[in-house]
């Protein structure tokens, strides 16, 4: 029987579709009679010969290590590159290659789960983690494995970079692992590339796609709202998608936060137990994705939320994603957790190896009623304290519409006359010469309606002309994706350091979420509006990033009326960070603790404030689990209080090294037991503080019920115990001569005796020389 000639497209197809085919020259049917069809296919035949020869054939290994974990990449026979394993490190890593098969989940009828960057429109029937529309409307996107290398940044990290290719389209994407060696860190990002002669259009573009090889997984991650920030809940995934997600636009993680963990197999503790902690390092849109597979192995993509957010990426162009960070623990959270407070303080948190200021706020002493005298006078309260530093609050300009309360002021960043008619600098050297530094609150993102700024540049504010305004807090934000208001933010804060050299200290506060997204900015310049939610994050980093240019070294607190914008994309440019405008102590053991599984205690500002009626002792010695500062008329104080704050600020100054660069060890949970009880111990295990709260004083009116096992010691080593921070008049029922082993305060342990009489108690713990 005669063979069926196929046509130019037939034979195409045939050879797409099977990779094992030899690639041979391919002579036309009909080589005379070219038409426009056949040279078209004819050039997209030569594209995908070309390409598909620089394709790897054979099977390709590429471990992503620490010291303890690893993370290894395979492509299979087609090119495509997938996730094999995950978990403990291999003594010997030649070994990752002779990892068993059925790790490689896939078969010709079924999608390949383990997909190390999972992409839309070909072969994929599952969630993508990218996805975009080509120049000529194509939807389809393949990636093949190309090259890799690993370069060796300096002796403890690493950048591993992998590019793959679209066999099609002139299309790439650089995956990027940096690994943080003896912190057990990885952060891992994606570099998109449009190397079409048109724009393509990104609809999905996440950070990373990880594939979590266990039978059973739980995941804790966190919700809340102001004042009620990081409530935990913890679900056993089943098949299908769990979801965490945000669509503020800003103060993104205001009702769910970005950090996660995942325990495998069952819940871990903090001691026990296989965990994963994560987070994405965006200060914007985020979405967590979270599928058990038909394995039972679980799927994570994390990324910028691709809810209204379609990308225009021009030709030649490149798309960095934001990093998402994670560390893996085969000894349960406690461990995971400090893997990443020693990269946060090396790596990440500005200036986290050094120290930090205490302060006293005039916040809750006077809100917006304060001229210059009343602040001057508070001066001389904070020297009283012995604090390094006074801090102005909100309600220091605009004279139009004056800070007089929340509905007016934003965006007018001009002293108020009546309020201080010497201006910042009068105060600043008041201070000085009271022998405090002083700093000062802004809001530069934000406008009021009820503002001379929004009054002349309306078009520089994020609003829908047609459509009747919404505000959060009366007020709305600024466009960042416009340089010019990029510039004008940049200058509110670079004025106030010119103006006044000795500044000491920025309060930068968020306190709106986006209503309305809308960008003038991105009209004009004929830009989708989808790319708002991205480009404000993009212009905020731009300015922060100027702003740090210029002064490396001042301390900034991140604030967004609490936690509303805590995350390492932001924290990058700031020392520490505000959990919440909640200051009751006993809600701040609970928050602090959950805070501290992601972020290290030199980053956490606490402040000693009158929100609550428990003692002022109680109220100290939570604050000084973190940056302690206070919010406080001094001059209210009683002469026991009084001698006691001024004690405490000595007694912190004595400890802080230890809480902000110790190793922290969590002890009792207080969301399973009457009391909470935390420590934190030094490199050499010589000297360790313990924090111990009673947190429902319903079931405790007597000591605490067992002893209290310490961690982070030296078994061998003896120690002694001591109570300090001891309130005046009152003594302690800890005795300070006693000898302890590490041994037996780590197995049988020690009683703090809280009770309701006694209900914060700190030990130091020292070694016995």
């Amino acid at each position: 029987m005669p063979t069926k000639k196929m046509t130019d497209k037939e034979w195409f197809h045939q050879h797409l579709s099977d990779r094992s085919t030899k690639l041979i020259p391919y002579k036309s049917a009909t080589p005379k009679k070219f038409n426009s069809s056949t040279v078209a296919w004819s050039t997209l035949l030569l594209l995908f010969v070309t390409t598909s020869i620089s394709f790897a054939q054979t099977t390709v290994t590429i471990p992503v290590e620490t010291e303890k974990n690893a993370m290894v990449l395979q492509t299979d026979h087609e090119g495509r590159l997938g996730v094999i394993y995950f978990g403990s490190k291999l003594a010997n890593t030649t070994e990752y290659a002779g990892i068993p098969s059925q790790y490689n989940l896939k078969s010709d009828n079924a999608p390949t789960y383990n997909s190390c960057y999972t992409p839309a429109g070909t072969w994929n029937l599952i969630e993508p983690a990218v996805q975009i529309t080509h120049a000529d409307g194509n939807m389809s996107l393949d990636l093949k494995y190309v090259s890799s290398e690993t370069k060796k940044i300096d002796a403890n990290v690493n950048l591993t970079s992998v590019l793959l290719k679209d066999p099609l389209y002139a299309n790439e994407v650089t995956l990027y692992y940096k690994t943080y060696y003896k912190e057990n860190v990885v952060e891992q990002w994606s570099v998109i590339k449009n190397g079409e002669k048109k724009a393509i259009h990104m609809q999905k573009y996440a950070s990373a796609n990880l594939y979590l090889m266990g039978n059973d997984f739980y995941l804790t991650h966190y919700n809340g709202t102001w004042g009620n920030e990081m409530k935990p809940e913890e679900d056993h995934l089943s098949h299908g998608i769990k979801s965490i997600d945000s669509k503020l636009g800003t103060r993104a993680n205001l009702l769910e936060p970005s950090a996660f963990m995942v325990s495998f197999d069952k819940p871990a503790t903090e001691d026990e137990g296989k965990v994963l902690l994560g987070q994405l390092a965006w200060s914007g849109n985020f979405k967590l994705d979270f599928e058990v597979d038909n394995y039972n192995n679980l799927r994570v993509i994390a990324g910028i939320n691709p809810y209204a957010s379609e990308y225009q990426l021009a030709a030649g162009q490149e798309f960095t994603t934001p990093g998402f960070i994670y560390t893996f623990s085969n000894n349960g959270k406690g461990e995971a957790s400090r893997n990443l407070h020693h990269w946060a303080t090396k790596y990440r948190l500005l200036d986290g190896e050094g120290s930090r200021l205490t302060l006293l706020n005039n916040w809750e002493a006077t809100y917006f009623d304060f001229d210059e005298n009343k602040l001057v006078g508070l001066f001389k309260g904070a020297k009283k304290l012995g604090v390094d530093m006074f801090l102005l609050d909100d309600g220091w300009f605009a004279n139009k519409y004056p800070r007089n309360g929340d509905t007016a002021g934003l965006g007018d960043w001009q002293e108020n006359k009546k309020k201080l008619p010497h201006g910042i600098g009068y105060l600043v050297k008041e201070a000085t010469a009271a022998g405090v530094k002083f700093g000062i609150w802004v809001e530069p993102e934000m406008v009021s309606p009820k503002s001379e700024l929004y009054e002349k540049h309306k078009d520089w504010v994020i609003r829908e002309i047609d459509r009747p305004e919404k505000y959060y807090r009366h007020q709305l934000v600024l466009d960042l994706s416009n340089p010019t208001v990029q510039n004008f933010v940049y200058g509110v804060l670079d004025t106030l350091f010119t103006k006044n050299p000795t500044l000491a200290f920025i309060k930068w506060d968020c306190n709106a979420v986006i209503y309305n997204a809308h960008s003038a900015y991105l009209q004009k310049a004929g830009l989708p509006q989808s790319q708002l939610y991205v480009d404000y994050v993009k212009g905020l980093y731009k300015v922060l990033d100027r702003l740090r240019a210029k002064y490396p070294t001042v301390p900034m607190m991140l604030c967004s009326g609490g936690g509303g914008r805590v995350d390492y994309g932001a924290l990058q440019f700031f020392t520490e960070y505000w959990p919440s405008d909640n200051t009751d102590p006993v809600e701040r053991i609970f928050m602090q603790w959950e805070y501290s599984y992601f972020y290290p205690a030199i980053a956490s500002c606490n402040h000693i404030t009158d929100w609550s009626k428990l003692p002022l002792k109680f109220r100290t010695d939570v604050a000084m689990m973190g940056k302690m500062g206070y919010d406080i008329v001094v001059d209210k104080l009683n002469e026991k209080d009084l001698q006691f704050s001024q004690q405490a600020v000595t007694n912190y100054r004595s400890i802080s090294d230890l809480v902000w660069h110790g190793d922290l060890y969590r002890l009792v949970n207080p969301n399973k037991n009457p009391i909470a009880s935390l420590m934190f111990s030094n490199t050499d295990k010589s000297r360790a503080i313990v924090f111990n709260y009673l947190v429902n004083t319903r079931f405790m009116p007597s000591a605490t019920p067992l002893p209290v096992q310490l961690k982070g010691l030296d078994a061998a080593k003896k120690y002694t115990v001591k109570e300090i921070n001891v309130y005046p008049g009152t003594s302690s029922s800890i005795q300070p001569s006693t000898v302890y082993s590490g041994n037996f305060l780590m197995t049988v342990g020690i009683n703090p005796d809280v009770h309701l009489g006694r209900a914060s108690v700190l030990l130091e713990v020292n070694e016995v020389k």
